[in-house]
């Protein structure tokens, strides 16, 4: 995670089509691995990981954007 001068960047890896999920992980490095049930079909597991890390967060989900990793399992989110 970095901060921002008003927004923060979470980068987080992503494990679509996981019958492990939905599930938010922190090692003990600090990064963020979410599973998600959704396949990396048209953007559903994209979603999916959105709303779970908002969850996670505690923030809305139209508070998160996708700065990179659309098309990637290493996707960065912009927390404003």
């Amino acid at each position: 995670m970095a901060l921002g001068a008003t927004a923060m960047i979470v980068v987080v890896r992503v494990k679509p089509g996981s019958a492990k999920g939905p599930l938010v992980e922190v090692d003990d490095a600090g990064e963020l691995t979410v599973y998600v049930r959704e396949r990396a079909v048209e953007g559903k597991a994209t979603r999916a990981v959105t709303k779970l890390l908002a969850a996670h967060l505690g923030v809305a989900p139209s508070r998160l954007k996708l700065v990179s990793g659309a098309a990637a399992r290493i996707k960065r989110f912009e927390v404003s």
